[in-house]
């Protein structure tokens, strides 16, 4: 049927809201995208979207094919999957989500070794500190560094995520050493905003105990690398994970502090959507990852000091 053929840029239209952002999306003019869905609308004899100057939105009748499309969807690509492991052969486009810092730093530096590995493989990447929605975002694979909540995903784990206090030598110069825990409350400490616990930071003792801490100061950053870079630069006292703070310690541009805690960790995940048959394209990035970040012993932290 030729409509399903327009399922594909139904789906790119809602998800993106726009017809521009679907073109640029799937790679064709505005316009193809205007005619496509003027032509699926004319086929189910019902409006489909409702257009104005400022945005598209979805008629009631929209809701209900869009939903039913994304299963569809879904359904044709669970095919494709089962077909692409009878040949053995990763080929496809892989889109793939992964948190800004950690796709900056680990992922991207890796993607042209894959891509050279696996020449019939394209990659899409988007890199976002927020925690999207896999199947609405329409990506194969995603990499979350915090708890996981979905149940409705499959996650394999990639390395752990330590983190650490730290500051940078000319900061403690100024604003002298920590001793103690409590000594925190006279600093200025410096906040990521996208941390589950703010300003109230938790440190672990010796005896596996928890302890917290209020904490305050006059920067708070969604940014891992902005945060970093305040540090640096001696603003203030924060926490780091160690696939970022790692290269600066050992450079001697921040100290880790309070050596007798440790502060809660979280495990780096890929995770993906629950499919019948696992991409091929999925599982050969996952395993290139693995080996590639070092498991249980990632990289960045076989350094001195760590």
């Amino acid at each position: 049927m030729e409509s399903m053929n327009a399922i594909p840029i139904f789906i790119a239209v809602v998800e993106e809201g726009s017809f521009a952002g679907a073109a640029r999306r799937i790679g064709v003019t505005k316009s193809a995208v205007s005619k496509r869905i003027s032509q699926l609308e004319a086929h189910l004899g019902v409006q489909l979207l409702h257009r104005s100057t400022r945005k598209l939105s979805l008629s009631e009748a929209g809701e209900q094919y869009f939903a039913h499309a994304i299963q569809s969807l879904a359904a044709a690509q669970d095919a494709e999957d089962a077909v692409a492991q009878l040949q053995r052969a990763p080929q496809g486009r892989l889109r793939i989500n992964t948190p800004m810092s950690f796709g900056r730093l680990h992922v991207a530096p890796l993607i042209p070794e894959f891509l050279s590995t696996y020449p019939a493989v394209g990659i899409d990447m988007v890199m976002d500190d927020r925690v999207v929605d896999m199947v609405e975002g329409g990506f194969d694979l995603a990499i979350r560094v915090r708890t996981l909540e979905d149940s409705a995903l499959i996650a394999r784990k990639l390395a752990p995520c330590r983190n650490l206090l730290c500051a940078s030598p000319r900061y403690l110069e100024k604003h002298g050493i920590l001793l103690k825990l409590e000594d925190l409350r006279d600093h200025n400490c410096l906040q990521y905003a996208y941390a589950s616990t703010t300003h109230i930071w938790q440190f672990i003792q010796n005896d596996g105990e928890t302890v917290s801490l209020e904490t305050k100061g006059n920067y708070q950053v969604n940014n891992s690398e902005a945060l970093r870079e305040a540090l640096v630069a001696g603003v203030g006292i924060g926490r780091l994970p160690t696939f970022i703070a790692a290269e600066e310690i050992t450079a001697g541009r921040l100290e880790a502090l309070l050596p007798q805690y440790q502060l809660p960790s979280q495990t780096i995940h890929a995770v993906f959507p629950e499919r019948r048959h696992l991409p091929a394209k999925v599982r050969v990035f996952v395993d290139f990852l693995v080996d590639k970040l070092g498991g249980d012993h990632p990289y960045w932290e076989d350094v001195s000091g760590l």
